[in-house]
């Protein structure tokens, strides 16, 4: 069975991840930089949401690339054992070392899970042989690949998410993410991925009056967040996918 996975951000999204019932979530903050480290109240609110599907959080300590010195790979590693002992089902995690799996760091994060699910995020597809980097994960415990299919998005990277899907060879599962619409859906289930990854986020009016940063001017227009219909529609996507046929709750305009 195909999961669709939601990505959110913040308690807006963990109410609209309980009230659409999709498989599982990842939680993050910052969605706009790639997602980084969710603080630990919020892993506690997620994980305490009644009707929270099963949460993943991501471990990212900082926006930019996946080379990770020793402090932060030791932080990311207390990171993991926080979210775990607050109760969360796995964790999502990516380390590289020119253009390899980071394999020191990957195996930490397998070892402070506990047995607590480890999903490999889109540092994949930085990787210089995919093929290679998936056996090493598989090794390394790893249960899940979240990945495009290739350096762009998902609508360019079906023959790619087909070749991965057929080299994993029911090892370890791979998960389609980046650039998820609701028409891709059956294309992306039709490559045999275990999984669809999407965000699903809009812009929520949201003005600042003050410059807060680089990224924060004065005046700026919103802030992303979840967009429950569309979330919506792509989960109805994957069940239709499946087999399973759509579901669309009352408060949810089709």
């Amino acid at each position: 069975m195909v999961a669709f996975e939601l990505a959110i951000q913040d308690t807006g999204g963990i109410a609209v991840a309980a009230r659409l019932g999709v498989d599982r979530v990842e939680l993050c903050s910052a969605l706009a930089l790639g997602g980084v480290t969710p603080s630990q109240a919020l892993i506690e609110a997620a994980v305490g949401h009644p009707g929270m599907p099963p949460v993943h959080v991501l471990i990212r300590p900082r926006a930019g690339g996946f080379d990770y010195p020793a402090d932060e790979a030791a932080l990311m590693v207390r990171e993991v054992r926080h979210a775990v002992a607050a109760g969360a089902a796995g964790v999502v995690v990516g380390g590289l070392r020119d253009g390899r799996v980071d394999t020191a760091l990957i195996a930490r994060t397998v070892e402070a899970a506990g047995g607590a699910a480890v999903t490999f995020h889109r540092a994949f597809d930085g990787l210089a042989d995919p093929v290679a980097g998936l056996d090493v994960l598989a090794g390394l415990g790893v249960c899940r690949i979240l990945t495009a299919g290739g350096p762009g998005t998902v609508a360019a990277g079906l023959a790619g998410l087909a070749a991965l899907v057929r080299a994993a060879a029911g090892r370890i599962e791979i998960m389609a993410g980046g650039g998820v619409r609701p028409e891709l859906v059956a294309g992306l289930v039709g490559t045999g991925v275990a999984a669809v990854h999407a965000s699903a986020k809009r812009i929520v009016p949201d003005p600042v009056a003050v410059e807060l940063g680089a990224a924060a001017r004065a005046g700026a227009t919103g802030r992303e967040g979840t967009d429950e219909q569309l979330a919506g529609l792509i989960l109805d996507a994957v069940r239709a996918a499946r087999g399973l046929g759509s579901f669309a709750p009352a408060d949810r305009v089709v």
